[in-house]
């Protein structure tokens, strides 16, 4: 596993205080409890600072999903 990966997987489960273990390419927005929209924003807001990006407005709308995530975080050139 890549080192972006594990460091995503960590942001995920931090910013929505949720195990890691659950953080696979099939967590999906709005299905567990904890990923709402305010845990969406603090995620996204974790995902900025830890990888220096910025976000455009599409892309945190588009962030549907851990898989989906890092396909759009890869157009920033983060490699998983």
């Amino acid at each position: 596993m890549s080192t972006n990966k594990k460091k995503l997987i960590k942001l995920f489960a931090t910013s929505l205080n949720i195990s890691e273990t659950i953080v696979n390419d099939n967590l999906k927005y709005n299905e567990i409890e904890e990923w709402d929209s305010i845990g969406h924003m603090s995620l996204m807001s974790a995902i900025e600072d830890e990888f220096k990006i910025s976000l455009e407005t599409d892309d945190i709308i588009d962030f549907s999903s851990f898989k989906k995530g890092t396909e759009i975080l890869e157009k920033y050139k983060i490699n998983f």
